[in-house]
């Protein structure tokens, strides 16, 4: 049976920089001759991405971009100080969400059984998952699921989790939580696949809040989304094109500029057969959520499944205004496509390290 969503909601940082602003401090971290200056500024307004925001900017929008980002200074911040900082905002971003979804849910924080987190930008314990029982006032018997590391498509394995669970218990209401805090992830020196990741990634959260389809008296609401199936895979032959790893001065990202062709070569075919699977078809798929991974992964995707432009409309608008929030981002494009009432069956879809593919057929 379907996943129902009861209640959508995003979060933002209070602050954010613009496309000037981030030419400025990728420049300064990152090129040490003119010739580099000028290619981080094509690279900058090749992202398509004008706004994005950070849980560490602080000061007012008169100040420099470096006096407005104080936890970057000459030397690089070192992991332990990166991750103090995603300690001391996580929660409250994530918060900030949960509270949005579960008001519009019209489910109180008590009802809830279940609590999914997720995030590939910080550890710590006791995490985000108990910050949330005690600031939402959940259960102490909340059933607690992380889904850690699994890099911008882990919403989706996040909502496979919590469709298995209302399938195992009709009576099971879950409170699933997306937060990450991807400017505590700067990279300092030259490396292009580093100065591609800093011009695109920024912070945000995303929450819901779901149950079984069929469960009795849960009053109607605006949400109006439900989940129907999910997949998986793995791409051949491309271990090595994105990877997420842990170093001395924080979380370094490696985007290949292979990625676009493996996904225009193997998407279409995979995505046929699972969709067949399910008595369906790709011309049967009316609307596409797809995660903005890059302006290079949205046209990939494009290429490959024959999506007009108007079909990518709302993946583009979160990556020009947001930038892209890691597995936040792609409840971030489903919301938006709710809010200018799209309806019938739509794709999710999402890929990260390894390199895998994530997908959701969902009903708006």
């Amino acid at each position: 049976m379907p996943l129902m969503f009861r209640g959508l909601a995003t979060a933002v940082p209070e602050q954010n920089v613009n496309q000037t602003e981030s030419t400025t401090l990728s420049e300064w971290v990152s090129a040490d001759d003119p010739e580099r200056a000028s290619l981080v500024r094509r690279i900058q307004r090749r992202s398509q991405v004008q706004s994005r925001g950070s849980v560490l900017l602080t000061g007012d929008a008169q100040q420099t971009i470096h006096q407005r980002l104080p936890f970057y200074g000459v030397d690089s911040p070192t992991t332990a100080e990166r991750m103090e900082a995603y300690r001391l905002n996580a929660s409250l971003l994530a918060l900030k969400a949960c509270k949005l979804a579960l008001a519009e849910s019209r489910i109180s924080a008590g009802a809830i059984t279940h609590l999914i987190t997720i995030s590939c930008t910080g550890f710590h314990a006791p995490g985000v998952d108990c910050d949330l029982i005690e600031q939402l006032q959940l259960s102490p018997n909340v059933q607690r699921t992380h889904v850690g590391f699994m890099g911008c498509h882990a919403a989706l394995n996040g909502l496979r989790v919590a469709h298995a669970f209302v399938e195992a218990d009709p009576e099971a209401v879950v409170l699933l939580c997306a937060v990450e805090l991807c400017s505590v992830h700067l990279q300092y020196g030259w490396n292009p696949e580093h100065v591609v990741a800093n011009t695109l990634f920024a912070d945000g959260a995303a929450a819901l809040v779901a149950t079984h389809a069929e469960t009795p008296n849960q009053k109607p609401t605006s949400a109006g989304i439900a989940l129907q199936a999910s997949g998986s895979t793995v791409i051949p032959d491309t271990h090595d094109l994105m990877h997420w790893q842990i170093g001395n001065h924080g979380f370094s990202m490696g985007l290949s500029p292979k990625v676009p062709k493996a996904i225009s070569t193997t998407l279409q075919p995979w995505l046929t057969e699972w969709l067949q699977a399910r008595g369906t078809d790709l011309n049967s798929i009316q609307h596409w959520a797809i995660h903005p991974g890059g302006p290079r992964i949205l046209q990939a995707c494009a290429d490959s499944l024959s999506l007009r432009e108007d079909q990518l409309v709302y993946s583009r608008n979160i990556l020009t205004h947001y930038g892209n929030m890691s597995s936040a981002t792609i409840l971030f494009v489903i919301d938006q496509m709710r809010q200018h009432d799209c309806h019938g069956p739509c794709i999710a879809l999402a890929f990260g390290p390894g390199l895998c593919a994530e997908v959701a057929l969902i009903t708006l």
